[in-house]
């Protein structure tokens, strides 16, 4: 008889899934190397989150990207947890191991600053303060890699100041909270910019912070892809600044778990791009 070795699963789960354009990038990738695998969306519910972590592994799944509401829950459920997702208080990444054991890691950080670095290949990170529109997971997660790259002075605002100062404690004293009715007079100084909040994403309210006052230096990203153009980067870029969108984020964030579970680092190009559009 042929043994016929196990086909690697892998999957994202969260409550709710289907909207999630992971399943469409990590099966273009498998297809486009020509690997064994398939990945799948999964709605997990809260309540059934313990169970179905322990329960994967024996069906086959060496791993999952972790979404709403489950990004911070997992940490506690897991037997290992990188520095930076403990750190961030979140882990997007699990990776089922060998020895049974489940592996926690967090790559928002990391794939937001590669996607910074390939378009915009000129960003100087250390060279002036950066301001955080939003202090939810995203930022947490921002914050940690803006602070990892040596930027100087973070200046945070959300609507609710008392979840900005909450970074702060977390973060320490690079972190300045800035009042939301005040932050449109604090970017005239400023080498980066990053909205981390929903604002400008179809179906929600628009960025409503004026750009008058922005440095035309700055680097300004917005994590918002749908739209890939949104009312804030327009707007920054009226100001002459240099705009990275929000696509490359998820596409960076899903590359170090896609080579951990099916053994080939996937390249982030023009054509990966294109896919997940559905261009």
């Amino acid at each position: 008889m042929t043994e016929h070795p196990r086909i690697p699963l892998a999957g994202v789960i969260g409550s709710p899934i289907a909207h999630s354009r992971s399943p469409i990038l990590h099966n273009y990738w498998l297809k486009r190397y020509g690997l064994k695998g398939h990945y799948i969306p999964m709605d997990i519910a809260q309540a059934d989150l313990a169970e179905a972590l322990r329960m994967l592994p024996k069906l086959g799944f060496v791993g999952l990207n972790v979404t709403i509401p489950h990004k911070e829950t997992v940490i506690a459920l897991a037997d290992i947890v990188t520095d930076r997702a403990a750190l961030i208080g979140a882990a997007n990444t699990l990776i089922f191991r060998s020895d049974g054991k489940i592996h926690a890691d967090n790559t928002d950080g990391s794939g937001f600053i590669s996607n910074l670095r390939q378009h915009a290949p000129d960003w100087q990170p250390k060279v002036g303060p950066a301001m955080v529109f939003g202090a939810g997971g995203a930022a947490r997660a921002v914050i940690a890699a803006l602070i990892e790259v040596g930027v100087p002075e973070i200046r945070v605002t959300n609507r609710t100041r008392a979840r900005a100062e909450a970074l702060r404690a977390d973060f320490g004293a690079k972190v300045t909270v800035v009042d939301w009715v005040q932050s449109a007079h604090m970017l005239d100084d400023v080498a980066t910019v990053v909205n981390t909040t929903a604002l400008g994403m179809i179906g929600k309210p628009e960025f409503n912070v004026s750009l008058n006052e922005l440095n035309p230096r700055a680097l300004v990203n917005d994590l918002v892809y749908t739209p890939l153009k949104t009312g804030f980067l327009t707007g920054a870029a009226a100001r002459g600044c240099k705009t990275v969108d929000g696509l490359g984020m998820l596409l960076h964030q899903a590359a170090p778990g896609f080579e951990r579970w099916f053994g080939q680092r996937p390249e982030v190009d023009a054509q990966t791009r294109d896919t997940i559009m559905g261009l």
